[in-house]
């Protein structure tokens, strides 16, 4: 289930979870990017997460560019 997110700066981010795969496919700026698979603790939380977390969470290096 896909759910679209927007950050106080007025980013879209479309956040599609993975729940075998414990991943997250993120789409922003017409961009597709994934998640390296999380802990389920870490997992379980994302799925709160809003869109300036998801904002934040761009600032890490645990997540990779998708062709």
């Amino acid at each position: 289930m896909t759910t679209t997110l927007t950050t106080i700066t007025g980013r879209e981010i479309k956040v599609t979870p993975n729940h075998s795969k414990k991943t997250f496919t993120l789409r922003s700026e017409g961009i597709k990017y994934r998640t390296i698979p999380m802990s389920s603790e870490e997992f379980e939380s994302a799925l709160y997460w809003n869109g300036n977390d998801w904002n934040d969470f761009f600032r890490t290096d645990e997540y990779y560019k998708v062709k």
